[in-house]
């Protein structure tokens, strides 16, 4: 057999190696997304109850047996366990598989729009804690400045390598980004202090500052008035009917980082169709 016989079957080796890698890495996005996502209920859990998020090792909460290896297969095992305990039957909450389903398809969308390349990491990582942010504000309405903070950080590094993303919405230098933080830090603590002084009441906590600035940070200073007004309509959609139906009224506690979160991700996922949309309806 010739030299350029081997080089020509060892191309044809590697070519296919490649592809098949390449076949393969949107897969396992998605399930890395669903074992991160396995972790975050871990931490939406424990949180708020103020548990250790390491120790002890996942175990049912009615009767405290340990789950089982093979019983904590993301998504999978609450499928085929049909969402119950296999050692007392008691059922798991719904939340579990949502979680670990939506960050795996988020994992796979970070994937998509920026390829194997180093940006996945910390945009995937983002995601996750807004996931976070999401759950843990909805059920006792604080935004964990243990998961903020870091954000604000991982949205700077992001901007150094935001080039690198396509069709994200991400800040398109340092400077971009810092500026973006401060922006929406400082326009939320402006409307906590007027609401202040008008009301003599706090109608916003300062987990939002710091959520908004993670936000800034992430997307740039141009995209944090998008993230607020639709952040605000959402609220005011879901937030009315609410209050009219709740004996406290108008002064019932809306989890406004709820809001915050899935307007940063429609903004950072489809911000330039959104854009697109919205001037073509200012140009009619």
């Amino acid at each position: 057999m010739s030299a350029n016989s081997n080089k020509g079957q060892f191309a044809q080796i590697a070519s296919r190696t490649i592809a098949a890698v390449v076949f393969l890495l949107p897969f396992t996005a998605f399930a890395l997304g669903a074992i991160v996502g396995s972790f975050l209920n871990v931490v939406i859990y424990r949180y708020p109850r103020h548990q250790s998020i390491v120790f002890p090792a996942s175990h049912c909460g009615s009767c405290n047996a340990p789950i089982k290896p093979y019983d904590n297969v993301p998504i999978l095992s609450y499928l085929w366990l049909r969402g119950r305990c296999r050692a007392c039957k008691a059922p798991f909450s719904l939340r579990y598989p949502l979680v670990e389903l939506a960050n795996a398809l988020f994992y796979l969308a970070v994937y998509q729009r920026t390829g194997p390349t180093v940006v996945f990491v910390p945009v995937a990582a983002v995601v996750s804690m807004f996931i976070i942010l999401i759950y843990i504000d909805a059920e006792i309405q604080i935004l964990p400045d243990v998961v903020t903070y870091p954000g604000i950080a991982i949205g700077i590094a992001t901007s150094f390598i935001s080039p690198l993303a396509h069709d994200l919405i991400l800040a398109s230098s340092w400077l971009d980004s810092v500026l973006g933080a401060v922006l929406g830090a400082a326009l939320l603590s402006f409307v906590i202090l007027a609401y202040w002084l008008i009301r003599k009441v706090q109608g916003m906590g300062w987990g939002d500052v710091s959520m908004i600035a993670m936000i800034g940070a992430l997307l740039g200073a141009s995209s944090v008035p998008g993230v607020l007004l639709l952040a605000s309509i959402a609220g005011a959609i879901i937030g009315l009917p609410l209050a009219l139906r709740h004996e406290r009224g108008m002064q019932v506690a809306l989890p406004f980082g709820v809001f915050l979160g899935f307007a940063t991700l429609g903004v950072l996922f489809f911000g330039r169709t959104l854009w697109t949309w919205y001037a073509a309806l200012l140009l009619r």
